[in-house]
């Protein structure tokens, strides 16, 4: 299957730091509204189909809770490439209240996915009965593991680290709960491989930004 990367560019000020789960509810909204209008229901795009993957929106943290947008800032989103076109055209010039911050997409472009040896996740997911940051990491790893086995990707994974050095744990909010996972490196990835990651991700959430993988080559707020 071949995926395409959709990138908009925006118009607006701030974003909530923590806003994964608000941007994919404004975006399902447009689809909701969208597909009363147009009957979309018969197209392709059926309320986010698993196969479409989101990205979080860098930004310049103020470290309150907010970050400001800047020239980098994009949304960005990759699906099978029958359906870009449709989300293309979807999204462009929508206006996004991602809590009470206001955004409006503009400038969308296409792009093909370009492979890397090693990849990052900002943040990767996975569903743990429990979290004990001291046993979590074994867990999180060989969940890692057996999620790259079933995508048939030799690549090994390593948990990624922060600037202070320490183990790099990250968090995401749904409604009242805080999921806990943690920033992910892939390495020794070959062409193939390395595609195919950035189109299928790791983990959960993906519709929230969890899970995505882009060349460490990108800078990443």
């Amino acid at each position: 299957m071949n995926f395409l990367e959709i990138q908009f560019a925006l118009r607006g000020k701030t974003l909530p730091a923590d806003h994964g789960y608000a941007l994919y509810s404004a975006l399902k909204n447009i689809v909701s509204e969208e597909s009363k209008k147009k009957d979309l229901n018969n197209t392709d795009i059926q309320n986010f189909p698993p196969e479409v993957i989101l990205s979080s929106i860098p930004g310049v943290p103020d470290r309150k809770g907010l970050i400001y947008l800047n020239r980098s800032s994009r949304l960005r989103l990759r699906c099978p490439s029958e359906q870009a076109q449709q989300w293309y055209r979807l999204f462009q010039n929508q206006v996004l209240d991602i809590r009470g911050n206001l955004i409006r997409l503009v400038q969308p472009r296409l792009c093909l996915l370009e492979p890397s040896e090693i990849l990052k996740a900002r943040l990767v997911t996975f569903k743990f009965e429990k979290w004990d940051i001291h046993e979590a990491p074994v867990y999180f790893l060989e969940s890692c593991k057996k999620a790259l086995l079933r995508l048939e990707i030799s690549g090994k994974a390593f948990i990624d680290s922060n600037s202070d050095g320490d183990l790099a744990v990250r968090s995401l909010r749904i409604k009242q709960k805080n999921v806990m996972g943690f920033g992910v490196v892939v390495e020794n990835l070959n062409e193939e491989d390395s595609i195919k990651l950035q189109c299928y991700g790791l983990g959960g959430r993906k519709h929230f930004g969890c899970g995505w993988f882009y060349p460490c080559s990108e800078v990443q707020a």
